[in-house]
């Protein structure tokens, strides 16, 4: 192990080095999360959005101002419009719609359709509006943890087979997992310290909601990292071309940021691209660290997302370990 420690204490030394690394970790992240703060932080009363379960007609199914997303998820719709990300949930099968007795805009509607919700059943619930900071929050400091992975790990291990740093590594008493478990040690310790960080001065600076376990959400962000990690081993396992994996990187990255619902929900998304969404490993942190955060979940109610990181770590590891070469054939 006294190899894997020098290598991993000279990639932590080449990392603080690189004004470039420091740049994307610690200054542009906070300030993006600084402007969306600001930015939508408020409330958004241009629309009022429902939610339907199942197939019907429901009121106000005929004015503008409306916006519908279908649920097949009775108990995910409840929890919409308990976060009031959703002003009243309607259910046409059994005549019934839910309201949050919090929500100015739940009770605003209510009066709106009020004629046409004398034969309805009302149905009541309450909780604490979830804002667009503290929902995307979450996938905000997933994205830094992929693109940190992604091109901290995966770019420089190709930079450095091309300048031949890996030849001559080939040479010394150094094993290939040993190089790889080092650099795979030294992102990860410097990407929990830089996310812990991050978690922190948000959690300060902009109120942020965390109804669960802090230390859930350490372990999502440590097999987060991990899979992450080991997908960026698995692309540089063999390439010495800094292009083709810079390449190579941002079409898996984009998709991957587009796909994981770290911006935007894919509920209104065709159904296929949300099945597809499920192979990403972003997805599975993201959506993880949200049950925690926002919906005060534990163990149990993680444990689908903490398995498909965990494999997924273990199958990226395998196969980088099987084809990785010092250097190009």
């Amino acid at each position: 192990m006294k190899q894997v420690f020098a290598l991993w204490a000279a990639r932590n030394r080449e990392y603080y080095r690189d004004k470039a690394s420091l740049f994307w970790s610690f200054i542009f992240t906070p300030l993006l999360v600084v402007i969306l703060a600001l930015s939508f932080s408020g409330d958004d009363t241009e629309v009022f959005t429902i939610g339907l379960l199942g197939d019907g007609t429901y009121p106000g199914a005929e004015r503008n101002y409306i916006a519908a997303i279908n649920y097949s998820d009775r108990e995910r719709a409840l929890k919409q419009i308990q976060y009031q990300q959703i002003a009243i949930l309607f259910d046409p099968a059994n005549q019934t719609y839910w309201l949050n007795e919090q929500s100015a805009k739940s009770q605003l509607l209510e009066e709106l359709l009020a004629s046409e919700l004398n034969s309805w059943q009302q149905q009541t619930t309450s909780g604490r509006q979830v804002r667009y900071i503290d929902w995307v929050l979450p996938g905000m400091l997933a994205m830094n943890i992929m693109f940190s992975g992604l091109f901290g790990v995966g770019y420089v291990i190709v930079r450095y087979r091309k300048n031949g740093v890996l030849k001559r590594l080939q040479a010394a008493p150094v094993k290939a997992w040993q190089f790889l478990l080092a650099q795979g040690m030294s992102r990860l310790s410097i990407m929990l310290v830089v996310t812990t960080i991050l978690f922190l001065a948000c959690w300060w600076l902009v109120d942020l909601l965390v109804v669960g376990s802090p230390w859930l959400l350490l372990l999502i962000a440590l097999l987060g990292n991990l899979s992450i990690i080991s997908l960026a081993l698995l692309f540089a396992s063999r390439s010495a071309s800094e292009e083709f994996t810079n390449g190579l990187l941002n079409a898996v990255s984009f998709p991957m940021l587009l796909l994981s619902e770290v911006w935007f929900s894919l509920d209104r998304a065709p159904q296929w691209l949300q099945w597809l969404a499920e192979i990403s490993p972003l997805t599975h942190m993201v959506r993880a660290a949200r049950t925690v955060m926002l919906e005060g979940g534990d163990i149990s109610q993680i444990m689908p997302s903490v398995l498909v990181l965990t494999a997924m770590s273990l199958v990226f590891l395998t196969a980088a370990g099987w084809l990785f070469r010092w250097h190009q054939e």
